[in-house]
């Protein structure tokens, strides 16, 4: 099968809604339009989800603050408006449908306390946050099942920033410093916490070099989806230990910047299949598993070659199948 990340270059809702539930027929998911402005964003599209925590947007960004404003209802609506969109272009569909929900370390990382620097240097701001966050996740999934109800709603949980939240590599507001390292045990426990909110079908995705494979699957998520060509020794290693006991892969394969010579989906589908020897598996045992991907979102590229990269990602994940005997 084959689905995107999540954000796309398009500016109209509808024609977003459209594209993806026409480009994706088997998997498709709710898009993030992170050109129609703030609110739009990976960050405010969290931030509205929260419960009984509030943010508005200043200069530096996001900000935890004690009541609701405009920016924070502003961010509400888009989100809302956009379910509209795929719920009148999903009618009727069945089967898989995925949302993406930043998650607690990345949110952290991000949003600054009310008096300045990250909420992710601050213990207590840390708990509120994960406990928001899970709630508002579920709020979230339990919509979107109501209004595509034949679907079955997969929850993403994106966390680019993780690799930085446990190295303590993550820049201080002031960009002169680093936050300090969070312990693997709270990054495991809040992300834990934040994957059983996300219901049965819960995947972690971290595009970032290093993903930390073995905590995610600790915390509960049944697939990890990665770029593929950030993907060291190391790394693949601790992926083939998790797959051996159960985790799937979403292989991020399709280049996010359109290559001068656009690969085959003959290439690709070769290129997973050594990804599986590396990690000693029968690739045929793990294809009804493996979800292609883009190697992450594509809002920085034209809609031509997102289109491109879609159609390709579904034809590479066919071609997998094909050359490996397997089924989903």
């Amino acid at each position: 099968m084959a689905t995107g990340v999540g954000s796309l270059p398009h500016h109209d809702r509808d024609e977003a809604a459209r594209f993806v539930v026409g480009e994706l027929p088997d998997f498709p998911h709710l898009f993030e339009l992170p050109g129609r402005g703030a609110g739009s964003d990976m960050i405010g599209r969290a931030a509205a989800l929260l419960v009984d925590l509030h943010v508005d947007l200043q200069p530096s960004g996001w900000r935890l603050v004690d009541r609701p404003g405009q920016d924070e209802k502003s961010a509400a609506a888009a989100l809302q408006a956009d379910l509209d969109a795929l719920e009148l272009s999903a009618l009727g569909y069945t089967g898989p449908l995925k949302v993406q929900v930043t998650g607690p370390w990345t949110l952290a990382a991000a949003l600054d306390r009310p008096r300045g620097g990250q909420a992710l240097a601050d213990q207590g701001a840390r708990r509120d946050l994960v406990q928001s966050l899970a709630e508002g996740i579920e709020q979230h999934a339990g919509e979107v099942g109501r209004r595509v109800p034949g679907a079955v709603v997969v929850v993403q949980v994106d966390e680019p920033a993780l690799p930085s939240v446990l190295a303590g590599s993550v820049p201080t507001s002031s960009g002169f410093g680093r936050v300090g390292a969070v312990s693997t045990a709270e990054v495991e426990s809040a992300l834990a916490a934040v994957i059983s909110a996300a219901g049965q079908w819960p995947v972690v995705h971290c595009c970032a070099a290093k993903p930390p494979i073995a905590l995610v699957h600790r915390a509960g998520a049944v697939a990890v989806s990665c770029d593929v060509a950030t993907l060291d020794d190391t790394t693949v290693d601790e992926l083939a230990a998790a797959v051996d006991t159960g985790l799937c892969v979403w292989p991020g394969v399709v280049p996010v910047i359109a290559p001068a010579i656009p690969p085959s989906d003959r290439d690709l589908a070769d290129l997973l299949q050594r990804l599986f020897s590396r990690l000693d598996q029968d690739p045929a045992n793990l294809a009804p598993g493996v979800v292609v991907t883009p190697a992450c979102g594509l809002a920085g590229v034209d809609e031509g070659w997102a289109r491109a990269a879609y159609a390709l990602a579904v034809r590479t994940g066919r071609a997998f199948a094909d050359a490996v005997g397997g089924g989903r």
